[in-house]
């Protein structure tokens, strides 16, 4: 159950940073409410899985799914640059998700 609610918690994480972009600095309100809601729940969420998952795991697991996510997220829906280097960089990072899993 704890990878479950930090699957979750990550993707949750991906939901309240793309609300935050679209809450243009939190002058709009809903976007806003979305980003305190979805960033709240991935908290919770995180601390649960964080009951018997190893801090380290459970932390770099979560950001990672944040940052790839996000990253993705941006370049589907934002149209934001998918070069080289920024494919190498999420890649990397998704290996060093898994190099953690596995250690």
């Amino acid at each position: 159950m704890a990878w479950i609610f930090l699957i979750v918690a990550g993707l949750l994480e991906v939901v309240w940073a793309y609300a935050m972009k679209q809450s243009q600095g939190f002058t709009k309100l809903v976007p806003s409410l979305v980003t305190v809601g979805a960033a709240a729940a991935s908290f919770g969420l995180l601390a649960l899985s964080m009951r018997s998952l190893p801090l380290g795991t459970a932390y770099t697991i979560w950001t990672g799914i944040g940052a790839v996510g996000a990253f993705v997220l941006g370049v589907v829906m934002l149209g934001e640059a998918a070069n080289p280097a920024r494919l190498v960089a999420a890649t990397m990072i998704v290996s060093g998700l898994v190099l953690m899993k596995l250690g």
